[in-house]
């Protein structure tokens, strides 16, 4: 991003580690199994071929060769991918950690632990493991690569080792050997000996956002253009690419006119900013412009449509004037609008009581739910109930519902409860007593005697319960759905219930919004016709565990009756012989599609097995998707004698019509039938009228017995069952073993619901479409639901239906007669989804085949701009390499002939879980005006941490522990990070990088009072006091952390007066700080701490000359706090020699904005939240008192008055606004309106300048209920227009501000003349009325500002000095070797980091923006150049 011409600067080349694609290879290859791992290994074990001289290119290719042995072509593209965007290097970087950890033995590029034990020889292996087992046994991790075997038990032998090498081959040859003998578990972990100096590795996958930013202050730096335009190089002569400008080619022209070429560039300088157009538009002409870009874009050839909605979302603000050149075209605008429209109890069971009196309660205050009481009682013809308790109460209820309603039957057995005492249960006196008292005349003894009136449904909970499946008593549903057991507490069920209705209104009112449910539809009706809906419980059936038959997707040529053959066959081809020899029975005689296919595995000669026949027959009768088939299981050895029904079975099903196979089939699961043949009676003589008894016959005497051998050894050796077990296959989902008895016609009927809805049904449709006859497509129906619900569960896929697609959705085709990905995109064009969206769908079709449609949801009647920034997306689909094919290309986001008018800020916009920082750059990234700099702009930052979140509860109160703090470490360093748990949603976050780590609670008053009592979503063991987190990916982590107060520590609270005197809360992890000498500590309440933050060049030089401000005037020693997130290279390079010269400390704190809190999108107001949201987790506990200073702040006074002056309870103090300047008065939003009702008597307080008692205000959970405010106005666009002022003004009633003395600060726009003299600091306030640059106002207004910036301006001059001497021999010795590039932006890692023992900044994302650039450059720039970064 520049002027005409590219800037270029020198970089250095380095070989890339030359392991890094085989390992990330083998690392997609585990993702399909861990014995497709181990093959790939074995493979390539000896890949040495990766030499000097060897292009990586060369070695990438080698790699997707001998990984397409074990891959599809779909797993190769994702392969390329995978390693494009380093996925797996986090998992090589984490083992990298581990094994630093352990530490290397000295020298070896290999070497093996054996409990506890290294070495790195292979003849030292034998005597390590004589006596292992006596030492401990290692902690393995569940990403750990563990050499297939059986047994598990004996010594574990790691082997740390580059795979590919010579020495991983010495190491693997006999360790693989002894691994298959089961003398050891081998386990091998990713080790890759580097040197210090190894390349940085580039990232990709963030986005790269240039905003335009509002000029009406004065916000640049004049001493950043001065330094920019001095020390850019001359412009690059180099032709121009043959693009053209508006019809000119301007590289050709040159070439005809070199003496005109100022001129020319000059004139397309000018063609550039005409046709960027980018005067603000008018309302009007705002309104349709989303439906404007829809039309550009539905317009355009189809293979261009996706290319121009990017073009269109990323460039908008100089697409935006031609776009409203556009007409709509309305056909298009009425789909939208169109579619828009679719868019979007045992009564005497001892605790009966309890639960019908939390129904009382219910009753009693009117809660919106319906109660249903379910009694299961005897179901016994005859019964008295004067004897029994629960048939009485039944007939007293139907009793007083006749005499007076249900809902007095209710009450009164409500009532007989009442009269239970505890520990009890109800008894026939109980019922008596209540019915007498309230119905005295009523004739007790024929009420309950055996021929009661009133005995009418008694037994119809019995059946009802029975048939349903439900568990052991008591039992609740809610709306149909049973409570887990673990919550039938009588206690705790009443929150419970009241959560389910919470959770239950979002359905209703989106049934009510869609118009599937309203005042004439009845909602039991409506909920029981939901597809979730079940008429029995079966946990086998609706269980989570479930395991599948791994079907081949062709036919194979073997034959069922061929034992011998079947015999040497692996288990996929055996599923697949038995899967195409099997046949059908079905409740028609028709030729369909049947959508589940089910397999009945028994012994048939055996009654257990008649019965689950018998079972499958009769739910056959109502079932209209299902087809069954038979598998036999014998119990004992294969002869004619014992198998009679089985191979009757096995003859009807080869040789009758459907009709007559199913009587057949029910005559013989009858037991008559069974003893009948057992008798001797032949076969043939059961026959029933209809059947082809002759065929039938030659069949039954010549089947023989292999065909059912083969049943049993697949029944055996791929479902692993015991002979004679049996079991139930739904679409090659297996249930079993099954009991006895444990699978009814009911459980059949439920099974087929359950397969149909969930997934049958759906590819029975898909099925259809593609013409396939009905076996063959019955078998593939069978096949993929099986694949499919085999695989890991994700979000439910949302269907979208929508009324029209013709004129507004992008319609992108699939490759024919492949299998293809369906993607349905809904988005806006115009907005910041669209500008990443688009990208991503491009990459995605280079990757896999799909079928995409992209449909258009325009909004209407615009009234701002939708996109105020620039915007790329740094992702490719593989890797690319330059012309010399030696080194991959950088990823990296180019921003090219932008227009030079608007000042521009650079956002990175990246994961999540990543922190990323600034590391150098070529001019102020906060402030980028093309028009003051010549040449190109670059920009480079380091992702420095991946962060680790988590949510803390104490498991007593189920509240957060408020101060409670954590570390997180490794073996040799235990704490390196810590943090502080949040009152909201008991958050923390820990900064992090690949690798395995221990979180503990921090020394001091957290270990104390709380131990850890369980975890969630680590790598060890829930109830293991240190909780070990293993990061392997750049996905965020997010932990559930319960902890305990120990026993005798009950009645003590972590945030007391006693905090900072104990060991540990004073220590705070000053990862970011220098180095302090142990004789320069001083008392840690003697320091004066405080906090600022700033962003851009001008408003780092006003933080400067604030800090010195602040050091004139104290005697007491000062610590900086400064957030790091949006701090340049160039202050940090500045701060540590400013700290060495003046004598203070500092500390760059960082915090990432969490997931959960509405996000802010400008820079400018993320600062401002950085300023007032996070105080209480920014600083460690040791920090009682903390002031906040305004960057652009002048300190004319000792502020230690200001930490030590008593806040009387308040937990800070602000400055009120001052209302000296009487000609101001207009601009004083506060007093009127919204401002003047809400603080009454109370002042409005400026955010420049306060002091924070950080121990009162996190007693008071002062930044809990800052954020929950916040939380609730942020998303009103109207609100919080100043955030960091406005909300702790808004907060003011709940969260008290002292009012500081006026003279603490003073501003000219509010403040008069008069007053100055006493202030004691002076803010550079902007002034609405004159809008002043701070530049010029700063000289005007302070004296002293010019002496403080010319000192700090002379520092940084010598600081540049020393560095340029320092570094220019080396630069002198490496010249002759450089070529010329153009700076790349992209991110990188630092692979040896982790070895030299502590988690350093491992990766990178890079940017590079450029107006106009030569051929030549552009071609550097897309070629493999790695940035030299001095350190």
């Amino acid at each position: 991003m520049g002027g005409a011409g590219g800037a270029a600067s020198k970089s250095w080349k380095e070989k890339h580690p030359g392991s890094k694609p085989f390992t990330i290879a083998a690392a997609v290859c585990m993702e399909d199994g861990n014995e497709k791992f181990w093959q790939f290994l074995e493979t390539v074990r000896e890949l040495t071929v990766y030499k000097k001289g060897d292009s990586e290119y060369s070695y990438y290719n080698l790699i997707l060769k001998k990984a397409g042995q074990f891959l599809s072509n779909l797993q190769i593209n994702l392969l390329k991918f995978a390693l494009s965007i380093r996925a797996y290097s986090p998992t090589v970087q984490m083992f990298q950690q581990i094994a630093a950890d352990e530490p290397p033995p000295e020298g070896c590029s290999a070497f093996v632990v054996i409990h506890e034990k290294h070495t790195c020889k292979t003849n030292a292996i034998k005597k390590l493991l004589k006596k292992a087992t006596k030492r401990p046994r290692p902690y393995l991790f569940k990403g750990d690569h563990k050499f297939p075997a059986l047994k598990e038990d004996g010594p574990v032998v790691i082997l740390y080792a580059e795979m590919g090498t010579k020495d991983f081959v010495k190491f693997h040859k006999i360790l693989s050997e002894k691994a298959q003998k089961e003398e050891i578990v081998y386990v091998l972990r990713h080790y890759v000996q580097q040197k210090p100096n190894s390349r940085k590795m580039y990232l990709s996958g963030y986005g790269v956002e240039l905003a335009i930013k509002s000029t009406e202050y004065k916000a640049v730096d004049d001493t950043q253009v001065k330094g920019a335009n001095e020390t850019k190089e001359e412009e690059d002569e180099e032709e121009e690419e043959e693009s053209d400008v508006q019809g000119f080619l301007f590289g050709r022209l040159k070439q005809m006119h070199p003496d005109l070429k100022n001129n020319l560039m000059e004139f397309k300088k000018h063609l550039i900013e005409t046709t960027n157009n980018m005067e603000p538009l008018k309302v009007w002409e705002m309104q349709d412009l989303s439906f404007q870009a829809a039309t550009r874009i539905m317009s355009a050839p189809v293979y261009d449509a996706l290319k121009v909605m990017k073009d269109t979302a990323q460039n908008f603000p100089i697409r935006a004037r031609s776009l409203t050149r556009v007409p709509v075209d309305k056909k298009m605008q009425n789909e939208i609008e169109e579619n828009q429209k679719v868019l979007f109890v045992d009564p005497v069971q001892e605790d009966t009581g309890d639960y019908m009196k939390l129904a009382e309660l219910f009753y009693h205050h009117d809660v919106p739910l319906r109660i249903g009481i379910v009694f299961i009682l005897s179901t016994k013809e005859e019964i008295d109930g004067n004897e029994d308790a629960g048939v009485a109460l039944w007939r007293t209820f139907n009793y007083i519902a006749e005499e007076s309603d249900t809902s007095q039957a209710f009450m009164s057995i409500i009532n007989m409860y009442h009269e239970v005492k505890g520990g009890n249960v109800l008894t026939v006196d109980d019922v008596k007593h209540v019915l007498r008292s309230e119905y005295p005349h009523a004739d007790v003894q024929s009420i309950l005697d055996v021929h009661s009136e009133y005995d009418e449904g008694r037994k119809a909970g019995a059946t009802f319960y029975k048939k349903s499946g439900l568990g052991p008593l008591p039992q609740a549903l809610f709306n149909g759905v049973p409570f887990p057991r673990e919550e039938m507490d009588a206690a705790e069920l009443e929150t419970l219930i009241l959560q389910r209705i919470f959770d239950a209104t979002g359905f209703f009112q989106r049934a009510v919004f869609m118009g599937l449910l309203d005042d004439h539809v009845n909602a039991v009706d409506f909920l029981m016709d939901q597809n979730n809906v079940v008429s029995r419980i079966n946990p086998r059936i609706l269980g989570a565990e479930r395991s599948y038959i791994h079907f081949r997707s062709t036919s194979v040529p073997f034959h069922v009756e061929d034992f011998s053959t079947f015999s040497f066959l692996d288990s996929q081809d055996k599923s697949a012989v038995i899967s195409d020899n099997m046949k059908y029975l079905t409740k028609k005689d028709e030729d369909a599609l049947y959508a589940v296919t089910v397999w009945i595995i028994a012994d048939f000669d055996k009654p257990a097995g008649r019965r689950l026949l018998s079972n499958a027959l009769k739910s056959l009768k109502t079932s209209s998707h299902t087809r069954v088939g038979i598998l036999n299981n014998p119990s004992s050895k294969i002869q004619e004698d014992n198998t009679a029904i089985a191979r009757g079975i096995l003859a009807a099903f080869l040789t009758q019509n459907n009709s007559n196979l199913k009587s057949f089939l029910s005559k013989l699961s009858k037991e008559e039938t069974a003893k009948s043949l057992a008798a001797g009676t032949k076969i043939v003589k059961i026959l029933i009228p209809g059947m082809d008894g002759d065929t039938f016959e030659k069949k039954y005497n010549t089947l023989g017995l292999d065909i059912i051998k083969t049943h049993q050894m697949f029944c055996q050796e791929v479902l692993k069952l015991l002979p004679g077990q049996m079991a139930v296959i739904s679409n090659g989902r297996v249930l079993g073993p099954l009991d006895e008895n444990e699978f009814s016609a009911e459980d059949f009927n439920l099974l087929e619901k359950i397969t149909y809805s969930t997934s049958a049904e759906k590819i029975k449709a898909i099925v259809k479409e593609m013409g396939n006859s009905s076996k063959s497509g019955s078998d593939l129906i069978m096949k993929i639901d099986a694949l499919l619900s085999s695989l890991p569960k994700t979000e439910t896929r949302q269907d979208v239906e929508l009324l029209k697609e013709q004129h507004s959705v992008v319609k992108v085709k699939p490759q024919e007669n492949d299998p293809f990905y369906d993607i349905i995109a809904i988005v806006d064009p115009l907005t910041r989804e669209a500008q990443k969206m688009t990208h991503l769908l491009i990459v995605l079709k280079d990757i896999i085949n799909m079928k995409l449609r992209l449909f258009l949801n325009c909004r209407s009647k615009l009234s701002e701009v939708p996109l105020k920034s620039f915007y790329r997306f740094v992702l490719e689909p593989e890797l690319t390499y330059g012309i010399n094919k030696h080194l991959p290309s950088e990823p990296i986001a180019k921003f090219l002939e932008l227009p030079e008018s608007p000042l521009l800020t650079l956002n990175m916009i990246t994961p999540e879980s990543w922190l990323v920082e600034a590391v150098n750059s070529s001019c102020d990234l906060d402030n980028i005006h093309l028009q003051e700099i010549k040449g190109a702009v670059t920009a480079e930052y380091e992702l420095e941490y991946i962060l680790l979140e988590g949510h803390c509860f104490d498991v007593t109160t189920g509240q957060p522990p408020r101060g409670l703090q954590f570390t997180l470490g490794t073996k040799k360093n235990p704490v390196m990070v810590d943090t502080i748990v949040m009152a909201n949603l008991g958050y923390f976050q820990l900064k992090a990088n690949p690798g395995a780590w221990t979180l503990r609670l921090r020394k001091g008053r957290s270990e104390e009072i709380y131990q850890v009592f369980s975890h969630e979503g680590t790598d060890s063991v829930a109830d293991l006091t240190d909780v070990i987190v293993v990061l392997n990916n750049f996905r965020s982590k997010i932990i559930k952390v319960q902890v305990q107060k120990k026993p005798d520590k009950v009645n003590e609270e972590l945030l007391t007066d006693g905090t900072t005197g104990k060991k540990g809360s004073v220590e705070s992890v000053a990862r970011f700080s220098e180095e302090i000498p142990a004789d320069e500590k001083k008392k840690e309440s003697d320091i004066l701490n405080i906090f600022s933050v700033a962003s851009g060049h001008l408003y780092e030089r006003f933080l400067r000359i604030m800090m010195l401000s602040v050091l004139r005037h104290t005697k007491t020693p000062v610590k900086f706090w400064f957030l790091k997130n949006y701090l340049s290279p160039t202050f940090k390079d500045v701060i540590p020699h400013m700290a060495q010269k003046y004598g203070f400390r500092y500390e760059l704190v960082q915090y990432k904005w969490p997931r959960w809190l509405y996000q802010q999108t400008e820079k400018q107001r993320i600062i401002w939240g950085y300023k007032i949201l996070f105080l209480d987790v920014l600083f460690p506990l040791a920090v009682d008192k903390i002031i906040f200073v305004d960057a652009d702040q002048i300190v004319r006074s000792d502020l230690k008055e200001l930490r030590d002056l008593d806040l009387n309870g308040a937990p800070y103090g602000y400055t009120p606004f001052c209302d000296s300047r009487r000609e101001m008065d207009g601009y004083r939003f506060w007093k009127s309106g919204y401002w003047a009702s809400h603080l009454g008597k109370r002042k409005y307080h400026i955010s420049a300048l306060y002091v924070v008692d950080l121990k009162k205000f996190r007693k008071i959970a002062a930044g809990d209920r800052l954020r929950g405010q916040y939380q609730a106005l942020s998303q009103d666009p109207n609100s919080l227009s100043n955030l960091d002022q406005d909300l702790p003004n808004n907060m003011i009633h709940q969260v008290a501000i002292k009012s500081l003395p006026q003279e603490w600060l003073w501003c000219e726009t509010w403040c008069d003349d008069k007053s100055k003299k006493k202030a004691k600091t002076i803010d550079l306030c902007n002034n609405p009325q004159t809008k002043e640059p701070k530049l010029k106002a700063a000289a005007r207004i302070v004296p002293e500002w010019v002496d403080y910036d010319s000192e700090i301006r002379n520092l940084i001059q010598q600081i540049e000095r020393e560095k340029k001497n320092l570094t220019s021999l080396f630069q002198k010795e490496y010249l002759n070797t450089l070529q010329n590039s153009i700076r790349v932006v992209t991110l990188l890692v630092n692979s040896s980091c982790s070895i030299l023992g502590k988690p350093c900044s491992p990766l990178v994302p890079f940017a590079i923006v450029s107006k106009n650039l030569s051929s030549k450059q552009k071609e550097s720039m897309n070629s493999n150049h790695a940035l030299i970064i001095f350190y």
